[in-house]
């Protein structure tokens, strides 16, 4: 068995609300076991046996879109990756002490660190590492001019933010299993 954590884009923002009970229905009807949620921004813990998880990302994504009738990006990582993604240190030390907040997007692939250079600025930094990007601010995050809608639009790719301490505390609770 494996454990997946669900990042799921568009849940309990923009008018879009579910129970968090009724989107563990939603993953327990897929076939999907020890379904949890951790708190309700779209966060999905389940175990199966299915290891592809770009095909069962599809089939999650299909079966929301056809119960909820809007889109519903879903990054699936293993708990190990998400330990990985909590553990990684993206910026140096001096930058960490001159953040406000870390958030870490979820992607389908990889991008560029180039790619990522039209977003720098004296509030924002910026780091791509495997399939996540690892976004640093110094100030409120409603002074900086990014947005998760800016990021998607300029590099045509879906994605979901979480912030670095939600990612941490989901390492923390489900660790993954020793070998």
């Amino acid at each position: 068995m494996t454990r997946y954590i669900a990042f799921l884009r568009a849940i309990n923002v923009g008018g879009h609300n579910i129970k968090m009970a009724a989107l563990r229905d939603h993953f327990s009807a897929l076939g999907l076991s020890h379904v949890e949620t951790f708190i309700a921004s779209g966060n999905v813990i389940f175990t199966t046996d299915l290891t592809d998880g770009r095909a069962l990302a599809a089939k999650i994504e299909a079966h929301l879109q056809q119960a909820l009738g809007y889109e519903v990006a879903t990054f699936l990582r293993t708990d190990a990756e998400v330990a990985d993604i909590a553990q990684y240190t993206p910026f140096s030390e001096a930058m960490m002490q001159e953040a406000r907040a870390i958030y870490v997007a979820f992607l389908a692939r990889p991008v560029a660190q180039a790619d990522l250079e039209p977003f720098q600025s004296d509030i924002d930094s910026f780091h791509a590492h495997q399939n996540e990007v690892y976004w640093l601010c110094r100030h409120r995050q409603s002074d900086s001019k990014f947005s998760n809608a800016v990021f998607e639009r300029a590099l045509k790719i879906q994605s979901t933010f979480r912030n670095i301490n939600t990612v941490r505390r989901l390492a923390a609770k489900y660790p993954p299993a020793a070998s």
